[in-house]
């Protein structure tokens, strides 16, 4: 560790200009900042849309395709119009920048307020269109359903869901 922070130092004073040092760091691909115990809190008109709880947070806004990465757990909370709350769990994620997807991988669980549940290895999360979706293999379970699957499409809080390549029970009411 202290001769990677010496290789910095030393290229630190030989960038002889804020544009030099900034190309460094851009293909450095190192973070230009790290936070810890990270909670924040989204609002949209007043009113609390989602919340992000994280114990690790990595900055590459320097990055020619700057993003926030996750790579300790991540916990987030989305809330509808009815205060109803969608929470999103995953062991790693990656927020990208220029664009409205978050990328969540590792024992991803997410669990409406409804108690409709999905599991899966990998989610993508589109915040513009608060919609999610997999092509991974899925399990889906509610009070009537109990679905294994490739590929799940769904609005954040499980009312327009597509499944993909199903198997599994439904409950059908005659």
């Amino acid at each position: 560790m202290k001769y990677f922070i010496t290789v910095l130092i030393i290229l630190f004073f030989s960038c002889n200009d804020e544009k030099n040092l900034k190309t460094f760091l851009r293909t450095a691909d190192i973070p230009i900042s790290s936070a810890i115990e990270i909670k924040t809190v989204h609002t949209d008109s007043g009113l609390v849309s989602s919340k992000l709880n994280s114990p690790k947070m990595l900055n590459f806004s320097n990055s020619n395709f700057p993003y926030f990465e996750f790579p300790e757990k991540i916990e987030v909370i989305l809330f509808d119009e009815n205060n109803n709350q969608t929470k999103i769990v995953a062991d790693y994620a990656i927020s990208y920048s220029n664009s409205d997807l978050i990328d969540l991988r590792g024992n991803v669980i997410v669990s409406t307020y409804l108690l409709d549940t999905l599991m899966t290895e990998q989610l993508y999360y589109d915040r513009g269109e608060e919609w999610l979706f997999t092509n991974f293999d899925f399990r889906y379970v509610s009070a009537d359903k109990d679905i294994y699957g490739k590929g799940f499409d769904s609005d954040k809080s499980f009312d327009q869901i597509k499944f993909l390549r199903v198997n599994g029970y439904v409950s059908l009411e005659e």
